[in-house]
């Protein structure tokens, strides 16, 4: 008997461990991903959680850290109560949290995984209902694990564990993600991955048209409502989505003048490199970066290349900035491009970074903290 929980504790260990160390992995390779996750959450939220945006970077790192700390003591049979007590505490939010998720529906991705697995809001809440039972197995059978470390052992285990996450979540934030799993990544090509394919399933909509006759109203379906009858008057017209169909992984790639022309078809078949420098947000913009967002924008038109700015700021915004380049509007104007920020958050995660187009090929990418411009 003993053998036997000593075996299933084991495994439910070891799945809890490499859940938690996966789930933390991948975001501590993408922090500004977490971080850009909670936004949405809190947004979704509103009310008081929307005050709470300033903090969605702490607790980005709380979360990746804790998951992190789990899951090295875990693999590793350290301090085996704890950390059973405090993944079944971990479990005991989230699961619920994901259940109201997955009815509300408040963001399509839950982001548990960052962009390496996306589950839906269903698909993420009975995850948690699996590990939740995992965890209950585990504070079952956990007097039948033996420690492998004591003392001092475990305290060191414990700071290594951290110390692993806060090296990896520092790199990928002042460089770029080491590992990307987004659309955008070097060596994708952008036109390709816009296509969608001629057997595509499309979206599946409810619709439901509403008539009037004598002052009262009557919900009919397309298929069996009062065509050609002049005693009722339609009203309106509701169109629910039922079933998500095909989506490209890049659907919304649009790049405009801020004179709203639409450079997207022009740039994408463009056969030479064209170099963006992107700013989702001019407000959030580095301004210790400014000089070199300058030179690389004249380096560029020295050499006879194309270059852009990109923001998904607006046109007050983007004037003022360019003021304090010591640019005019027209140069401005010369320069910036818009773009969806969201988009721009995806392609990049730095404020400012930097990528280059060939042929629609994303040939580089760059963090601009992280680039040497004379």
């Amino acid at each position: 008997m003993k053998k036997a929980a000593h075996i299933i504790g084991s495994i439910a260990r070891t799945l809890l461990a490499l859940t938690f160390l996966f789930s933390g992995f991948v975001k501590a390779v993408d922090p500004l991903g977490t971080v850009y996750k909670i936004e949405d959450y809190l947004k979704a939220f509103g009310g008081i959680f929307a005050e709470w945006l300033p903090w969605a970077g702490a607790a980005a790192v709380c979360l990746i850290s804790v998951e992190m700390l789990l899951g090295v003591c875990m693999l590793l049979n350290v301090r085996t109560n704890w950390t059973a007590w405090l993944s079944l505490l971990f479990y005991l939010v989230m699961t619920p949290l994901t259940l109201w998720i997955a009815l509300t529906n408040p963001v399509t991705d839950c982001g548990c995984f960052g962009d390496a697995v996306v589950l839906t809001n269903w698909q993420t809440f009975w995850k948690n209902i699996v590990l939740l039972t995992l965890v209950i197995v585990l504070l079952c059978t956990k007097r039948h694990i033996p420690q492998l470390f004591v003392g001092w052992m475990e305290i060191i285990i414990a700071l290594c564990g951290l110390g692993i996450a806060g090296g990896i979540m520092a790199y990928s934030y002042t460089h770029l993600p080491p590992i990307d799993f987004r659309p955008y990544k070097v060596g994708n090509n952008i036109v390709e991955l816009m296509e969608i394919p001629d057997d595509a399933e499309p979206d599946v909509y409810e619709i439901t048209l509403i008539y009037e006759k004598d002052g009262v109203q009557q919900e009919f379906t397309p298929e069996n409502y009062p065509k050609g009858d002049s005693t009722w008057t339609f009203v309106d017209q509701k169109s629910v989505l039922v079933k998500k169909g095909y989506e490209a992984p890049i659907h919304d790639f649009e790049i405009l003048t801020m004179e709203y022309e639409d450079l997207t078809d022009a740039i994408l078949g463009f056969d030479e490199p064209v170099t963006f420098i992107t700013m989702y947000d001019l407000n959030k913009t580095d301004r210790t970066q400014l000089n070199k967002v300058r030179r690389l924008y004249e380096q560029c038109k020295e050499r006879g290349e194309e270059c852009f700015l990109l923001t998904g700021s607006g046109e007050d915004e983007i004037y003022a900035f360019a003021a304090e380049m010591g640019w005019t509007d027209q140069q401005a104007e010369e320069a910036f491009c818009t773009i969806d920020p969201v988009t721009l958050k995806t392609i990049v995660r730095a404020n400012p970074g930097m990528f280059v187009l060939q042929n629609a090929v994303v040939k580089e990418k760059h963090n601009l903290r992280q680039m040497e411009i004379e």
